[in-house]
């Protein structure tokens, strides 16, 4: 066996372990993830594209600890959670940033909710400036932690509380999420993912 062929089939080994379940937008996602820093090993529950008017804005992805289709049943699920966005607008500035955020927890939270949650609100919004295409957003939750924010590879900060993440799901799967396309595609929905 020339050392070509040996070569060209080691490449394709490595590759093929490296397992990605999808590819959505040109951004390949893997079909399993170890958290960090709890090692729990997460699912790709679905991904899809956040649009803008005719912009794509970002792919977003949400892992598991096992798969679900019914925001709820996700709500309560005990464990950690992770959603990623990667980033495919050229620039999204921290101003838009927030007011996304803000808006998200005014339509998919009630008065009561928000009251509870009180400055840990501000603070996450704070946590965030202007995003380039390339850049990735991790929110991952880890229980008796908190939710981790990450931008790329540098932790900007962590909100305590599972009570916030329930909050912070709802504006991917509550009742008036930013894209339904990309709730559904969250939730699992091969139709709707828009690809």
């Amino acid at each position: 066996m020339s050392w070509v062929r040996i070569l060209g089939m080691s490449v394709l080994l490595y590759y093929a372990g490296t397992a990605f379940a999808l590819e959505v937008a040109g951004v390949p996602l893997e079909e399993r993830i170890r958290l960090e820093p709890t090692g729990s090993e997460l699912v790709l529950n679905g991904a899809g594209i956040r649009n803008k008017f005719f912009f794509k804005v970002y792919v977003g992805a949400l892992y598991l600890p096992e798969r679900a289709s019914e925001p709820e049943k996700i709500f309560d699920m005990p464990g950690p959670k992770r959603i990623a966005m990667h980033f495919l607008y050229k620039e999204v500035d921290e101003a838009k940033l927030k007011e996304t955020w803000n808006k998200g927890f005014d339509d998919n939270t009630s008065r009561e909710e928000r009251a509870a949650l009180g400055p840990r609100l501000e603070a996450f919004s704070d946590m965030f400036k202007t995003v380039h295409r390339g850049d990735v957003i991790r929110l991952d939750y880890v229980p008796g932690e908190g939710t981790h924010v990450w931008l790329n590879d540098n932790l900007q900060g962590t909100i305590p509380g599972a009570d916030f993440n329930r909050a912070l799901l709802k504006l991917w799967l509550g009742d008036s999420p930013g894209d339904r396309a990309l709730k559904e595609a969250m939730l699992g929905a091969p139709k709707t993912r828009g690809w």
